[in-house]
């Protein structure tokens, strides 16, 4: 079920603060974030944002497709090592 449009999307406050005093200094430098829950704004385009995903921080550089979704959607969690080999077919 997708949020209200009433409400509008959600942001962290703090990342939304980080984002626009990167753009406005034009700084290249990844702005490192936890907050994977936050909506992609327009202000984003064009910066660099390091998701965690539980072990290290993802760089994610937004561009005008990802608006609208979320940051973790970027940053995957898991990592799938393969299913194991069949014993029957090593024979």
């Amino acid at each position: 079920m997708s949020r209200s449009l009433k409400k509008g999307p959600f942001v962290d406050h703090h990342l939304l603060a980080k984002v626009e005093k990167a753009v406005a200094i034009k700084d290249k430098k990844p702005v490192k974030t936890w907050s994977r829950r936050s909506t992609i704004l327009p202000e984003f385009i064009g910066v660099t944002i390091a998701v965690h995903n539980g072990k290290q921080h993802v760089p994610v550089y937004v561009t005008d497709q990802m608006v609208g979704h979320k940051l973790g959607e970027f940053a995957l969690t898991r990592t799938f090592k393969g299913h194991p080999a069949d014993k029957k077919a090593k024979r």
